[in-house]
């Protein structure tokens, strides 16, 4: 059986950030100088991963510029950082439909060149809907489905709320994602954080109706997790494990697949959430 996933976790170039975000995660979070030497030494993050338990890990960058100071250089970032051992490193990119230049340009070269892992949208970060493409305004958000569906590269949606200074909360419902899975049927959806605290009902209608739309359990308290998702075993090979560290209340990989593991719901759920279900995500 194959270890642990965490599909969110935040390997990110910190530096680039907008100073009152880096100063507000700096106050979140104790011990700031350790996230800044695992974000520039994959080599410790892999040490980190082996002490924790996990075998894997999908390293979550995105290009938001307005809202987090992060542009088109965290892919570039993200594909180095991942080289070091591209089994247990899966690199997530971004282009900004936009802010990046030439973005379907941009993102042929992420699938057919990097090798990308995955894509990450951020509608409240990124200030637009998953599915603005619709009515021809956002061609280029069309094209990274279309090639995304056709390369079987996985596009993670942030769903639900965010603290950070500037984003919009109203780009987080979950509900756009119900465009984007009818016209792209083979697209592999991730909706990240099961659409918390608002519109887990919505997230959930959707796991079940669409054959490809999975979500993760990411940023959810683990002993808060069957209180927003009381059905969870109904879903939970739709469902995937993920930390969101080091984001804002994540007190850690490890104390979050401790939580996990002492919910009450089934073994073979858990080996599901766990284990298989980034097994089938993640193949080509």
């Amino acid at each position: 059986m194959p270890g642990v996933t965490d599909v969110h976790v935040h390997i990110q170039p910190f530096e680039m950030l907008k100073p009152e975000v880096l100063e507000g995660m700096k106050r979140e979070r104790g011990n700031f100088d350790m996230f800044l030497r695992i974000s520039r030494d994959p080599h410790a993050f892999l040490a980190h991963l082996d002490e924790v338990g996990v075998e894997r890990a999908c390293l979550i960058n995105y290009v938001a510029p307005e809202v987090m100071g992060y542009t088109d250089a965290v892919n570039a970032y993200v594909v180095g950082y991942a080289k070091a051992n591209r089994e247990r490193l899966v690199p997530f990119g971004s282009v900004h439909p936009r802010h990046t230049s030439e973005p379907e340009k941009a993102i042929r070269r992420l699938i057919h060149e990097d090798g990308i892992g995955g894509f990450k949208i951020h509608p409240p970060h990124q200030l637009f809907e998953p599915n603005a493409y619709v009515g021809g305004s956002m061609p280029a958000l069309r094209t990274l489905y279309e090639e995304a569906e056709d390369g079987r590269v996985p596009v993670m949606i942030h769903t639900g709320t965010s603290v950070f200074p500037g984003a919009r909360a109203r780009f987080g419902n979950p509900l756009a994602v119900d465009d984007v899975a009818v016209d792209f049927p083979n697209l592999r959806i991730i909706m990240a954080h099961g659409g918390r605290p608002f519109w887990c009902e919505e997230a959930f209608f959707l796991v079940r109706r669409h054959r490809n739309v999975y979500m993760d359990i990411s940023s959810i308290p683990p002993k808060r997790l069957l209180h927003y998702f009381p059905r969870l075993q109904e879903i939970a090979d739709k469902t995937l494990f993920g930390s969101d560290w080091p984001g804002p209340g994540v007190p850690g990989i490890a104390a979050n697949l401790r939580g996990f593991r002492a919910l009450r719901i089934s073994a073979a759920a858990k080996r599901k959430i766990l284990y298989e279900n980034a097994a089938k995500v993640f193949s080509r």
